[in-house]
């Protein structure tokens, strides 16, 4: 890793704000309700009943909690813990998935309290225990959670300070902390520690207040932890099997579930005959609706007991359009796509160019495929589950169960991988129901299959590209068109004279949602890919072209580290037989980001190998250069899958590749040389890196297959004609 300093301008890329809610197809449950608790509810008197729909409690639960941004800020009480042995606690309701919100989180704490790291202990997404600091996405704990908390512990190392410099009467100029105590300067003693301060009457009813707004910060020069490589604090359970994920959960006397799915995709059930399951010995049945499902003592037996279900269950079918069609379709069902308003323009000018390129759908396929456990105790729900929005699932168990706000917790342990896939908590309602009817905990774990099958992908979507060059190959209009696969990082960073930008809702016919960058990763590609077809059509180098065309200085900064580090200028002049270079760039959550890859071509095999990929990123104050790197390099590999390989294929009936067989994610054998460039900004304040890193690979590859062979690829993935 090398890190790199430029005198540039601060200025700070501003995303739009994302909803979330939008973005998801839900899967919505309707329960019926036990006499009982219709009784409950009721009490004594009239009752006026009005219909408004099934789904009316579940929006109320998603909608009522669990949003992007989370709840108000929470009282300091509420936030930390300290105990009498020096150890203090942070809770957060962000989850861990990988992505390191555990370290940086106690880092965060750490060095605003003034406490050494080996004694933070941070317990996260419990909504029993910790406040609802939003869902873990859109690169959002580092710009919104990591804030709040500093704060938080700067607001209570202040009130440390006070106690001590009253009781010893001084001014509070005259104490400092040092390693969790206060004390006095140039005095010896043991001092003042945290819990000897909140057993302070006084200053616990300070503590049950809100995060004062003027609180100070330790400024960059005074930090300790903060900006230093820190390994993730839990590598070593997880590394030798200690740490528990939550497929790894269990409690007394648990039972495995199984969900009855159609054989054909969105299929719905007409009919099934339950007895013969039910004569299963120790198996528990559930139908409720259109959901049917089992739990057994064994995973082999509930699987065992669907099986027997799926013999005499038939359903109504609802084709697809093929995956082969998919993108005429996407164009046929566009709505509200307009011409070009400067269509005119276009003719009269001195170039012009039109093209398309496609996205296909991906799936997120997580490490951990989706699972909970849910145990009713006493009319109360616990769920273990991995989300990565344990108040949003929450809000759905009470819709679907009709719960109150403290009839139900939702923990969720560090998980295997989200990647934007985890937003939603059917696997949860599913665990939860079959709890519920057969008196036990249940644990329900979805297979691969289901999870390729059931989960939501990654957008598909068509990119419609069209500019004009002026005489000095200046972009004098520019026209992006997005359909179907989302608006963000629509906006051309370049200097294009007139723009229209356009992000044009379809029909799509697979179930949606978020993905790592969400449409960023489109968007960049077409605009990229674009880019380098305007400059052969300039006779211009493509680097030189977006630097021609580039003024925002944070973007230019990391497109010129780049290429200086990948020696791009160098390699342009010393061209390889079946070799090719390509360079992207882009930015997205605030962040700035440029590749550079090399890429050999078999043209026999028809098979595209990525040779290096050097790559620069800021984004801001890096506040853990190791984890940095690590989201850098992780983002970069997970590319390579929808840049080359990834691709769901269905037929009328449903998704055909359901499998790792069928469906290849990058391997180890397809690992790059990897160098980053970390463009540290301490002007900057710190914004999210778990998702920008990878939005400038798939274009990047693409165009250096142009330079390799000539040949445009205008598809992700990207697949050489043979």
């Amino acid at each position: 890793m090398s890190t790199v300093q430029k005198p540039i301008e601060p200025t700070n890329i501003v995303p739009p704000e994302i909803d979330y809610d939008a973005l998801l197809e839900p899967v919505e449950f309707s329960f019926r309700m036990e006499r009982r608790e219709f009784v409950q509810m009721l009490g004594a008197g009239l009752v006026v009943s009005v219909i408004v729909g099934p789904a009316l409690a579940q929006r109320r639960g998603r909608r009522g909690g669990g949003g992007f941004r989370g709840g108000p800020p929470p009282v300091l009480s509420a936030r930390f813990h300290f105990a009498d042995d020096g150890t203090v606690t942070v809770l957060s309701g962000k989850v861990d998935a990988g992505q390191g919100a555990r370290t940086e989180i106690a880092m965060a704490a750490a060095d605003e309290l003034g406490v050494p790291l080996e004694r933070m202990q941070v317990v996260l997404a419990d909504t029993g225990l910790t406040p609802d600091d939003g869902m873990t996405a859109g690169s959002g704990t580092t710009p919104r959670t990591i804030p709040s908390i500093r704060q938080a512990a700067a607001a209570v190392r202040k009130l440390l300070v006070d106690q001590a410099a009253s009781k010893w009467g001084v001014s509070a100029n005259e104490i400092e902390v040092q390693s969790g105590r206060a004390m006095r300067r140039g005095f010896s003693g043991e001092g003042i520690g945290y819990a000897e301060l909140v057993a302070d009457a006084a200053v616990a009813e300070k503590l049950a207040a809100a995060t004062p707004s003027d609180v100070e910060l330790l400024p960059i020069d005074q930090w300790q932890i903060l900006g230093r490589p820190q390994g993730a604090v839990l590598a070593r359970d997880k590394a030798t099997g200690v740490h528990k994920f939550p497929s790894d959960m269990k409690r007394p006397g648990m039972l495995y579930g199984a969900v009855l799915r159609s054989p054909t995709y969105r299929g719905k059930l007409v009919s099934v005959d339950v007895e013969s399951a039910r004569a299963m010995p120790d198996v528990v049945v559930v139908k409720d609706g259109d959901f049917v499902g089992v739990a057994a003592p064994t995973s082999y037996a509930a699987r065992q007991a669907i099986e027997a279900l799926a013999k005499t269950a038939k359903w109504e079918e609802s084709p697809l359009p093929p995956s082969d069609s998919l993108y005429a379709y996407l164009r046929e069902h566009a709505d509200g796509l307009r011409d070009n308003p400067f269509a005119e323009e276009v003719k009269a000018a001195a170039k012009s160019l039109k093209q398309s390129y496609n996205i296909a759908y991906v799936q997120h396929a997580p490490l951990e495929p989706r699972t909970a456990l849910a145990d009713w105790t006493d009319g109360k729900l616990t769920v273990w589950t991995g989300t990565q929005g344990p108040f949003r699932v929450k809000g759905e168990l009470q819709g679907a169960f009709r719960l109150a706000d403290d009839a139900v917790r939702v923990i969720v342990p560090d998980f295997g991988s989200g990647y934007g896939g985890k937003h939603t908590g059917e696997v949860s309602v599913e665990a939860a129901r079959l709890a519920k009817e057969a008196a036990k905990p249940v644990m329900l774990r979805w297979t691969r299959e289901e999870e390729f099958n059931w989960a939501y992908f990654r957008p598909a979507g068509v990119i419609e590209m069209e500019a004009s060059l002026d005489a000095e190959n200046r972009i004098t209009t520019w026209r992006h068109i997005n359909i179907s696969s989302g608006g963000n990082s629509i906006e051309s960073p370049y200097n294009c004279g007139k723009k229209d930008e356009q992000n044009v809702r379809s029909q799509p016919p697979l179930r949606e949602g978020s993905y790592r960058a969400l449409a960023s990763t489109a968007n960049s590609f077409g605009r990229e890919s674009f880019m380098d077809e305007l400059a052969a059509l300039a006779g211009v180098d493509p680097l030189e072209f977006r630097l021609a065309h580039l003024d925002e200085p944070r973007l230019r900064a990391v497109l010129e580290a780049a290429a200086e580090k990948f020696r791009w200028r160098e390699r342009v002049k010393n061209k390889r037989p079946n070799r090719g270079i390509g360079v992207a760039c882009s930015l997205d959550k605030g962040s700035v980001v440029a590749t550079c890859v090399e890429i050999e071509v078999d043209r026999d095999a028809g098979d595209v190998r990525v040779v290096e990929v050097c790559e620069a990123f800021e984004c801001g104050k890096v506040l853990n250069p190791e984890n940095l790197r690590s989201q850098v390099e992780g983002a970069i590999v997970m590319g390579l899958g929808p840049a080359l390989r990834e691709e769901m294929k269905f037929d009328d009936r449903g998704i055909t590749n359901a499998s790792f067989r069928r469906y290849r994610v990058p391997h180890f054998s397809d690992t790059p040389k990897i160098e980053t460039v970390l463009v540290d900004r301490p002007d900057l304040t710190s914004v999210g890196a778990g998702e920008t890193p990878i939005i400038a690979v798939a274009p990047a590859i693409a165009n250096a297959v142009f330079q390799a062979t000539g040949e445009r690829i205008r598809s992700m993935p990207i697949r050489l004609k043979t």
